[in-house]
């Protein structure tokens, strides 16, 4: 059983969002609110009139409330780039242990990706790379999975190469690169995805040896895997596209 809310009306106008959420853009009458968030009509409607004050609910001209435009920045701000290495750290902490190996978050900043964070596994790993790092977003696992799920963004006619490595990144739902960057050393990344679109990506980099044949299906299994079951809520991985 639920333990009771410290203060019962911050609890009904938070399970009243909730509520307003699952709704959807029709959004809901005010009576079948009320019966599914169990409050009475009238302080419910004071509640939607407080939240539509701030901007988190809205009265579509049938009189059904939906959510409002200020719970956008909400979500931005909880997944802003600042607040995502602290977001995401336990999600590469446990997706190292799987594998032992090391674990990089990063996004895009113009034609590069940035390391956001980085998780060192057990074993030696003679990679240099650090927080802060920028690195071509075109060569890169993390730069690939984050152009291959983002719209709109098709290289140029000259750029096969990359063409080529975008659409297999769609396909198998995960990106790689082997040893474009630096001798003897493999990734594979896949984006994070918040309403679709790409905010980061993670990637796991490795020797090439332990990324050939079983040992990299492994490697890719934990981030088709196990990584979205560990994603703070709101953030999936994209699915293959065959």
């Amino acid at each position: 059983m639920t333990d009771p809310s410290p203060l019962g009306s911050v609890d009904k106008a938070l399970l009243t969002l909730d509520a307003l959420a699952r709704a959807g853009a029709g959004g809901v009458a005010l009576a079948d609110l009320a019966a599914e968030v169990g409050a009475n009509k009238s302080t419910l409607h004071r509640t939607l009139a407080a939240l539509r004050h701030r901007g988190y609910a809205d009265q579509a001209a049938d009189g059904a409330y939906r959510l409002g435009p200020a719970v956008l920045s909400l979500g931005a701000a909880y997944l802003a780039e600042d607040n995502l290495p602290g977001l995401l750290r336990p999600a590469l902490e446990a997706l190292r242990d799987e594998v032992d190996e090391l674990v990089h978050l990063g996004t895009l900043a113009g034609q590069e990706v940035v390391y956001l964070d980085k998780v060192e596994p057990q074993r030696p790993l003679r990679v240099w790379s650090a927080v802060g790092r920028r690195i071509p977003v075109a060569t890169t696992a993390l730069g690939r999975a984050l152009l291959a799920a983002a719209p709109g963004s098709e290289p140029g006619d000259a750029d096969d190469r990359l063409r080529d490595a975008l659409s297999s990144a769609r396909e198998r739902g995960y990106a790689a690169e082997t040893e474009e960057n630096e001798p003897g050393i493999a990734c594979v990344a896949v984006a994070l995805l918040r309403g679709g679109r790409p905010v980061a990506a993670v990637s796991i980099t490795a020797p090439v040896e332990r990324m050939t044949g079983p040992a990299r299906e492994a490697r890719v299994a934990a981030l088709r895997d196990l990584l979205p079951r560990v994603l703070p809520t709101g953030l999936t991985v994209p699915a293959p596209s065959t």
